[in-house]
């Protein structure tokens, strides 16, 4: 049976590696980006870690470097992927994994590693899923985003730490946050892997509980990457340089400002402000104030390339970002 998973598991990952380079089916794309007109996706709406981009909005970071930013969600990476392929967004708001579908020729750039471990990221399960620690997930039922992206990623590298190769517990991929609680409260799942906002709220409801935390899975990791569409490094790279200077401007401010960034974040978490506060004391020291890539995360991320089938070799992994964007660089 775990051959059989890991296989159909495998052909999953491969159709959804290969759709990234179609049109993002239902979204149009945009015709050429005025010359001060962003469109930044988020791979997932609620997580505080991507909430910089809406502060950045509301604070008017991005408009002091002449940007006006559209902010656009997905429902997971490989949707978020597509969309730079389509130029239905110019930056997207990813997780590192998603390197792999720039190995596999998909149309972007990482730009900046703007998290280091995942540390907001939990594994969750039903109170009555017959799981009271990580040694009991074999051949439970996850739920993630998207084949291919950080939960998905995440969750076999749990198994793997178990001992069970990569294929150890079920994985199915349900899109948004929603839709995989929803499938918990049916049973259809027997747990999750979700924010640490989403953790919280729904153990405090005695409708999950906290099983574990991936930050201490891998802990030299990049959990989150900003990708650049290679259409906007081409048309506008100054605008991508505007963008990562006013992303990483919301961060330093995000840090001196706990009240007021809990305040603007917990209606887009769309959580209470003390969950919101919660996760801020979770995440934000991961958040990165340089951007820059580290070359043992990297390595990380490059052979599990291999582990998990998406890949026959380990790709140049220089060849999949740059951080000539990054603020200082020259």
């Amino acid at each position: 049976m775990a051959i059989q998973q890991g296989s159909i598991w495998r052909a999953s990952a491969l159709a959804a590696l290969a759709l990234v380079m179609p049109a993002l089916a239902g979204v149009t794309a945009g015709s050429a980006l005025a010359a001060d007109k962003l469109r930044v996706g988020k791979a997932i709406a609620l997580p505080i870690d991507f909430t910089p981009l809406d502060i950045g909005i509301e604070k008017g970071f991005y408009k002091k470097h002449g940007l006006d930013v559209e902010a656009i969600n997905f429902a997971g990476s490989a949707k978020l992927q597509q969309g730079l392929a389509a130029n239905a967004v110019d930056i997207g708001l990813g997780s590192g994994p998603e390197l792999a579908f720039v190995a596999k020729g998909n149309t972007d750039l990482g730009i900046a590693a703007f998290a280091g471990p995942a540390n907001g990221l939990f594994l969750i399960v039903r109170p009555d899923a017959g799981v009271n620690s990580p040694a009991d997930l074999k051949g439970k039922k996850i739920g993630v985003s998207t084949v291919g992206g950080l939960t998905d990623w995440m969750t076999h590298q749990a198994s793997v730490k178990q001992g069970w190769g990569t294929d150890g517990i079920r994985v199915t991929p349900l899109g948004s946050d929603e839709a995989q609680v929803a499938a918990l409260k049916t049973k259809d799942l027997d747990g999750m892997c979700i924010d640490v906002a989403g953790a919280y709220t729904l153990q405090e409801a005695h409708e999950a509980k906290i099983i574990l935390r991936f930050g201490d899975i891998v802990p030299d990791f990049i959990n989150h990457i900003t990708y650049a569409s290679n259409k906007i490094i081409a048309e506008h790279p100054d605008e991508v340089r505007a963008f990562l200077a006013g992303w990483f401007e919301t961060v330093a401010w995000m840090r001196k400002n706990k009240d007021e960034t809990v305040k603007l974040a917990a209606p887009v978490m769309h959580k209470s402000p003390e969950i919101a506060a919660r996760a801020y004391d979770e995440v934000m020291p991961s958040l990165s104030d340089t951007g820059k890539f580290d070359p043992k995360a990297l390595k990380v991320l490059s052979k599990s390339f291999i582990d998990m089938k998406l890949l026959d070799k380990e790709p140049d992994m220089s060849k999949l970002y740059t951080e000539k964007f990054l603020p200082g660089a020259h």
